[in-house]
């Protein structure tokens, strides 16, 4: 898994690219705090070579908790800035720093 940022100089916004190996999964989700966890409109897009990838632009200056959806199942990315402990889910969360 793996992450790249990409600030903007002409407005406060970073493009986040995630990128997610999973050739043998049907779907993969990204959700977090910038899309009130809703995986509508938050699916990446399967590559050729097997690899989920999706673009998204948050505004800068923020953390935000996330973590993917890969067929139904709840994976955290090793390719965080860091972890979070989330009461609600019962679990750490990933969380990326813009």
């Amino acid at each position: 898994m793996s992450i790249q940022k990409k600030y903007l100089k002409s407005k406060p916004v970073c493009k986040v690219t995630f990128s997610v190996p999973a050739k043998e999964a049907k779907s993969v989700s990204v959700v977090g705090d910038f899309n009130n966890w809703n995986p509508k409109n938050s699916e990446l897009k399967k590559l050729k070579n097997g690899t989920f990838k999706g673009t998204f632009d948050l505004p800068a200056d923020n953390d935000y908790e996330f973590r993917y959806i890969v067929d139904s199942t709840y994976v955290n990315d090793e390719a965080a800035d860091r972890y979070q402990w989330n009461d609600y889910a019962g679990t750490e969360n990933a969380v990326l720093v813009v």
